[in-house]
């Protein structure tokens, strides 16, 4: 028996800004939408989203979550979305940068989300 993918569930605030965020700013495809639930997908990455209780504080730390995804061209999938994540509050887009592990990642911040974009630096590419 083999596992075949694993896709976060993430609550948020409010769903619908929530999807329009998802779909508008990083150009990720509804392919279902429920009261309370949505599932979006951009190429492989897939994430679903939930509503969260009613009074839950999003933005708080204890909340905080993260989700990494793969691709192997980190600045071309920045270039990309960069319009978009101009029009975001200043702090909720960290550009590419090199971490010290050996990966190439950019970062927005959505409510408690950490979403994060990352890619192996090949041997050729390290300062």
């Amino acid at each position: 028996m083999t596992l075949k993918d694993a896709t976060p569930v993430l609550p948020v605030s409010d769903i619908g800004h929530a999807v329009a965020f998802f779909r508008d700013v990083l150009g990720f495809d509804v392919g279902h939408r429920f009261p309370g639930y949505a599932y979006l997908y951009r190429d492989r990455a897939t994430i679903r989203l939930i509503q969260a209780a009613d009074g839950a504080n999003m933005h708080d730390p204890a909340r905080q979550q993260a989700v990494y995804i793969d691709t192997g061209q980190v600045d071309g999938v920045f270039d990309d979305l960069r319009p978009k994540l101009e029009t975001l509050p200043e702090g909720h887009v960290r550009p590419p940068f090199d971490q010290p592990y050996g990966q190439r990642e950019f970062h927005i911040y959505y409510e408690a989300v950490q979403i994060i974009f990352g890619a192996a630096i090949s041997q050729e590419a390290r300062p």
